[in-house]
């Protein structure tokens, strides 16, 4: 009975145009062995990550508390997994259309239905469609209106004798408007012409080899123009050379209309590729010559042009997720720099004319006290800056000045600079400064967020607190602004906005959910990046806060509105509270996980009381994960991650990095000299070098042919951002305001 229900579902669905459950199984089985082999991770790992994703899992989620299921899977392979899966599961749709298309015109063979099943990549389905597309009018289209298609199969068949234009002059109508045999055949070698240029493995060996041989020209527009891209003017490089950086630079030139960009390439070969393909012995002369001029014509009129937007298309989209890969990276770095806690700070956003804007917070970020100083030309009131500011300072007891990099940063750097130095002289505490990036603080307090944050204030004084707090604790100030506003990119505004918007969103998910968060203290704009938590949870999460004060236990979050029970799943591991009853609450472990801790307190004769102590460090050191874990009921991997939360309880993993370097006196451009050494930030890595802040107003440059004696394949490899470096002057541009550096060690 079961059997014969089944056979009648799959029946109807069948009937409807529908998959059957097994149709659609097969061909997710046939999905996870390709992407098995092309991702390099075996088909096992593959299975359980892509079954884990389509049960509405989250990739942090996954990472963390599935990796018995996944084979220890981390974040990076998984994103893959996401990706790749999305991107075949695409291509089978796509597969499907298509073949409805061609069938539908009553063409479809068995071969061509095999050759569209078969095809590996998009590009792929669309040259094998190309052929059955329905396109605008062509030259090809007109000439078969006129009845010349006969015309043209004659020729393509290559008879051994007769002479084309006598051919030709059988088909001449006034009513067609084929007035000569000259026409007549023009018409038919156009049809022959759209043929070869719709072939797809013709296109398919063009492509290839265009990639392979051609070479890349541009020039200026306009010669005599200045402009950024000077070194382009007469440029040539082989297009399978072409670095992603380049690529997109150019293409950036070409859309501003400084650049004409073409290709060089010999036909040659191509020529005789498709005379090989098209042309056959025995055939007449006279034919052969139609033929000839036919394929020259397809390949110059129809093949090269779609080719070359078809290889530079290719060509940005790898130099896109090339620039959207390094500007994720540098992204998670700056994300994950250590906080700097237990300092009052006191932001500084820079301007001229209209002054100074000031904001004290205190050592839990929050706003104490705002004003406006006016020390900067043209205004120059220095004496009043330093009454207001020193008044500041002694109020609040600031330890720290942040300055941020924008609008008369060096004019207010020298000012700081100064200001300490006559505190220090008069014997009152000390202050360091530091200057940070202010990217992206104008875009926040100008946001919706920012004046629900700060009604009061305006948004030069909005911006100043963010300055302030993104010192205090990066991630969760940065978290309120757009990421690609965050300026640690290459060309971010030259790729895929989507593409880039969803790999950064991935990022800053990675990052909040791998540092956790103090579900108490935390923003609706951080808990919105906690795995399994959308805008709207994190703004009931908030509400519930304020209406029904703290949380003091994880468990009082399923109270919260639209928190359902696969969201607090997803989230509850990466949710803190410091403050807990259950110490097991301030931790990474999970709350499905609380009954293995019971067990292993148990076995060890401990108390949830003593989670920390040098007590359970030392009975938890020398315990073998391996030997312990089945009578516990747990996978090894997941006993490892409960052991090392339960030793480093209130760990945060961004204290293990170095914290940044501050200043108390200003190093200008003219101080440095070549071969003088100096401490510096990593503040951004791109395709040929990273910036180093060393004190002055414009970071100074390292080529990557300077970061190290041995040869670097990328920047990435030597350095990230955020990292603390020595490096050494190699030259100073004072007129351009630029400084050559070098990480290789001077003798």
């Amino acid at each position: 009975m079961a059997d014969t229900k089944v056979k009648q579902v799959e029946e109807e669905a069948a009937s409807t145009g529908k998959r059957t459950a097994g149709e659609i199984a097969a061909e997710n089985e046939q999905i996870i062995k390709g992407m098995a082999a092309q991702l390099s991770i075996p088909i096992t790992k593959v299975k359980a990550a892509v079954a884990l994703l389509d049960e509405g899992n989250t990739i942090p989620f996954i990472a963390r508390y599935r990796k018995e299921m996944t084979g220890e899977l981390d974040e990076n392979d998984l994103r893959a997994i996401e990706e790749r899966l999305q991107y075949m599961r695409n291509l089978e749709d796509r597969k499907r259309e298509v073949i409805r298309l061609i069938d539908e015109q009553g063409k479809l063979t068995d071969e061509l239905r095999g050759l569209i099943g078969a095809a590996g990549k998009l590009q792929e389905v669309e040259d094998l469609y190309r052929p059955y597309r329905q396109k605008r009018k062509t030259r090809a289209s007109v000439a078969k209106e006129r009845g010349l298609e006969p015309l043209a199969a004659w020729l393509w068949a290559q008879p051994r004798l007769g002479e084309p234009l006598a051919e030709a002059a059988k088909y001449i109508s006034e009513d067609k408007g084929v007035a000569t045999a000259e026409e007549a055949l023009q018409g038919a070698m156009d049809i022959l012409a759209e043929n070869i240029a719709d072939d797809a493995a013709i296109r398919s060996w063009v492509r290839k080899h265009t990639f392979d041989q051609a070479m890349l020209h541009t020039e200026a527009k306009n010669a005599g123009a200045e402009s950024v891209y000077e070194m382009y003017y007469s440029y040539q490089e082989p297009v399978r050379k072409l670095p992603p950086h380049r690529v997109l630079a150019i293409n950036r030139g070409e859309r501003e209309d400084v650049l004409r960009v073409t290709f060089e390439l010999s036909t040659e070969r191509i020529h005789e590729f498709v005379q090989r393909k098209v042309l056959r012995q025995q055939t007449a002369v006279a034919v052969r010559d139609v033929l000839v001029a036919v394929i020259e014509d397809a390949y110059k009129r129809l093949i090269a042009p779609s080719i070359e937007r078809e290889v530079r298309g290719e060509l940005t989209e790898k130099a896109e997720e090339h620039a959207i890969s390094i500007f994720s990276e540098n992204l998670r770095n700056l994300l994950l720099q250590p906080p700097v806690r237990g300092n009052v700070v006191l932001g500084v956003d820079p301007a001229y004319r209209t002054g100074c804007k000031l904001a004290v917070i205190d050592d839990t970020g929050k706003l104490m006290e705002v004003a406006v100083t006016y020390p900067t030309p043209p205004n120059n009131k220095v004496a009043e800056a330093e009454k207001t500011i020193n008044g500041m300072i002694d109020r609040y007891a600031v330890s720290l000045i942040v300055i941020g990099n924008g609008t008369a940063s060096r004019e207010t750097e020298q000012f700081i600079a100064g200001l300490i130095g006559k505190r220090k002289a008069a014997g009152h505490s000390e202050q360091k400064y530091i200057i940070v990036s202010e990217a992206g603080a104008s875009v926040y307090s100008a946001s919706k967020l920012a004046a629900e944050e700060f009604p009061d204030l305006d948004v030069a004084e909005r911006s100043a607190v963010s300055i302030a707090r993104r010192l205090q604790d990066p991630l969760a100030e940065l978290v309120k602004i757009e990421p690609k506003a965050i300026g640690v990119g290459q060309y971010q505004h030259d790729v895929s906005q989507k593409r880039l918007d969803e790999s950064l969103g991935g990022v800053v998910e990675s990052a909040v959910n791998h540092v956790g968060v103090d579900v108490n203290t935390a923003s609706a704009s951080l808990l919105s990046y906690v795995a399994g938590i959308n805008a709207t949870i994190a703004k009931n999460i908030v509400k519930y806060r304020e209406e029904n004060g703290r949380f003091a236990k994880r468990g009082q979050l399923q109270k919260v509105p639209r928190l359902g029970a696969k969201s607090y799943e997803q989230c509850i591991g990466f949710l803190r509270i410091p403050e807990a009853s259950n110490p097991l609450d301030q931790t990474p472990i999970h709350p499905e996980s609380y009954d293995v801790v019971d067990k292993l307190f148990a076995e060890l004769g401990l108390k949830s009381n003593q989670i920390g102590t040098e007590e359970m460090k030392g009975k938890l050191a020398g315990m073998d994960p391996a030997a312990i874990a089945p009578s516990l009921g747990v996978g090894v991997p997941t006993l490892k991650d409960i052991i090392d939360s339960l030793l480093r309880p209130g760990r945060d993993p961004r204290e293990e990095l170095p914290p940044p370097i501050f200043h108390t006196d200003v190093l200008n451009i003219e101080d440095l000299t070549p071969g003088m050494e100096l401490q510096g930030t990593v503040r951004n890595v791109i395709d040929f070098g990273a910036f180093i802040d060393i004190g002055i107003k414009n970071d100074g440059l390292v080529h990557i042919s300077q970061m190290s004696d041995k040869f670097v394949k990328h920047p990435m490899d030597v350095v990230s951002v955020g990292d603390n470096v020595t490096v050494w002057v190699l030259g100073v541009d004072l007129k351009k305001g630029r400084v050559s550096l070098t990480m290789r060690k001077q003798a």
